[in-house]
């Protein structure tokens, strides 16, 4: 490999020069020619052999909404002869994660006292080493969350990471560099790493393909560790067919042909936990899977349920649920979901302490962030129990998928967070994601997260799963399925969808609603939310339901499941006061201040007489402006 490097922000190479002002090493500078090669600004050091990315291409390059952290270019070897065929990856050009190991320089691993703590890597990490050697060239390192550590995307120790669909919402991490770096189009395709969704979140945020491959199936030997039991090397792409080109240098070659999914099970109870009517996200997907694999393909299961059944681990600790019939199943089979999020939690806590807690106490001028800290508080007592959670989970979903099947899951619940949302707020929505994100880090299945685009009003994604060790067959699938899914996104954010809508059945809705309304006079809340949305499926134009729902997840401190009821409803009803007055009550709890004072002050116009919308003006006008 043919290499050259410019440092963003630190990232020293491994000789012993320093680090100019512009991040290029200086005794590369001094020694520079005054040629520039191929358009890109390229000085080369005639003394080192390595060149250094010019200043007019550094500039360029940091229009990247702060994806990369440090510039370098690894290049292909020269093509074979003819008649042997080119390199498979010859033209695309690559990012990765600061995970990663290259070698002659420092890892980063989110964290500048890692850097400054340890040596230049001996060795380039064997999946961007294979990547180089397939044809690509890898033109930089990317931003990550602080050792792994978080799903948000946000490292206080760089500049901010900024998600390319809008920048109101967070990008995602932990490898959310990669994925900006690939939905702004600065690369084809990124490495990053997935231990508990660092690939598939971001992905979901960025409108890009993510996918994390089985576990143990890529290897992860340069790799930073994180949690071995769970991690693995994963990649985005905007195209499926360069997310397979990727998967078929990184992934060991089918052991039999290729073929089409006969089965996709529809996750129902899974889909049930997303904030919007499942009609909206999921009948896309629907219809294109219909066209893409026939509608003889479509098959239901209820994923937590099944759990339940098969999961000896989880029929002991769900003992204690002894409601009857339907509810009864439906409650124990989100305990179930939830058992799998928590163990999967449990077991990367207790390795990431095992890996770093020496480095992290020893550090004299640790700055990691309180994530990172509270790794190391994880209670190691249940992790022989999660190992065994995590085998019996493989086989479960081995039995349920056989070789033909795939399920089809939601990536993550909801829209990503705001960008100023408070921590705690990070907190509840992580708990929920991992609730989806676990089934695949437990299992180790492979997974691809495929963007729908913004039908919802922010950015949304399906994944499809398969068993583990059915990765080929799993990018096949997603190869078929993403232009149709994209084109059926398309056609229905295109449509006007008022006279699609089900024919409305108003007095079961209004039963509903009652019912609704006194599930939530006794404080019974989830009940409620179920009455309300059985009210809503009854009849979908009725603002009230959505308002009413809304006040139930306020209740529950569900902020951004409320926010979203509240917007559907003023969508509805523009002179809905108390959706105005409950969307202000989910933005204030989220620290969303201008907009929770605007819903306020619009209550204000609509009903002047509002004692509490004129408190939250006046108590927002102190907080706002002192």
């Amino acid at each position: 490999m043919f290499r050259k490097e410019a440092s963003i922000r630190g990232g020293a190479p491994s000789s012993s020069s320093t680090v100019t002002s512009s991040g290029a090493s200086r005794s590369s500078v001094n020694n520079a020619s005054k040629s520039s090669s191929g358009g890109f600004g390229i000085a080369t050091s005639i003394a080192t052999g390595i060149l250094v990315v010019s200043r007019s291409r550094r500039k360029q390059l940091r229009k990247d909404l702060g994806a990369f952290i440090k510039f370098l270019e690894l290049h292909p070897p020269p093509q074979p002869a003819p008649p042997i065929a080119p390199h498979p990856l010859t033209g695309l050009t690559f990012a990765i994660k600061d995970i990663f190991d290259v070698e002659g320089f420092v890892t980063g691993f989110g964290l500048p006292e890692w850097e400054m703590t340890h040596e230049p890597a001996p060795h380039t990490a064997h999946a961007v080493a294979t990547l180089v050697q397939a044809g690509a060239t890898c033109i930089g390192k990317t931003q990550m969350d602080e050792m792994g550590c978080g799903i948000s995307g946000h490292n206080d120790h760089y500049e901010d990471l900024v998600n390319p669909v809008s920048s109101d919402y967070a990008p995602g991490g932990s490898s959310g560099g990669s994925a900006v770096a690939v939905s702004t189009e600065l690369v084809d395709f990124a490495l990053g790493t997935d231990t508990g969704g660092d690939v598939r979140v971001p992905a979901a945020f960025c409108e890009v393909l993510g996918f994390r491959p089985s576990h143990g199936s890529v290897s992860c030997s340069g790799v930073v560790p994180v949690s071995q039991s769970l991690d693995t090397v994963g990649w985005f792409a905007r195209d499926a067919k360069v997310l397979y080109k990727v998967g078929q240098v990184l992934l060991r070659p089918p052991l039999s042909e290729v073929k089409q999914p006969r089965r996709i099970l529809i996750a129902d109870d899974c889909f049930r936990l997303l904030s919007v009517s499942e009609s909206r996200h999921l009948s896309v997907a629907l219809n294109a899977i219909e066209n893409a694999f026939g509608k003889q393909a479509i098959t239901h299961v209820k994923l937590g349920e099944y759990f339940a059944s098969k999961i000896s681990g989880l029929k002991m600790s769900l003992v204690c649920f002894r409601v009857d019939g339907e509810k009864g199943k439906a409650e124990r089979g989100f305990a179930a979901l939830k058992s799998l999020s928590d163990a999967c939690q449990l077991l990367q806590g207790h390795e990431f302490k095992l890996n770093h807690e020496d480095w992290i106490h020893n550090s004299t001028a640790l700055s990691a962030s309180g994530r990172v800290k509270s790794a190391l508080e994880t209670n190691s007592e249940l992790v022989s129990e999660s190992l065994k959670l995590r085998n019996e989970t493989r086989s479960s979903m081995s039995e349920l998928l056989m070789s033909d099947s795939l399920l089809l899951i939601p990536t993550v619940v909801g829209p990503p967070p705001m960008l100023r949302t408070k921590p705690s707020v990070w907190v509840d929505f992580e708990e929920k994601a991992l609730t989806l994100l676990s089934v695949a880090s437990m299992s180790g299945c492979c997974q691809v997260s495929i963007p729908v685009g913004s039908i919802n009003g922010y950015p949304s994604a399906i994944s499809l799963v398969g068993k583990h060790g059915a990765d080929h067959f799993l990018l096949n699938a997603a190869d078929l399925l993403f232009p149709v899914l994209q084109k059926e996104a398309e056609i229905y954010t295109s449509t006007d969808h008022e006279d699609d809508r089900a024919t409305p059945m108003p007095e079961a809705a209004e039963a509903a609603k009652e019912k609704g309304n006194e599930a939530f006079r006794k404080k019974d809340f989830k009940t409620a939310i179920l009455s309300y949305s059985e009210a809503i499926e009854c009849d979908e134009g009725n603002a009230t339901y959505y308002s009413n729902r809304a006040a139930a997840y306020l209740a529950l401190g569900n902020f951004h499941l409320a926010e979203t009821d509240c917007s559907q409803a003023i969508d509805l009803d523009k002179k809905n006061v108390k959706a105005y007055m409950r969307r202000a009550t989910a933005r204030e709890s989220l620290g969303c201040l201008k907009d929770a004072d605007q819903d306020f002050k619009q209550a204000l116009v609509l009903e002047p007489t509002n004692k509490i919308a004129a408190d939250g003006v006046r108590r927002l006008k102190k907080q706002l402006f002192g």
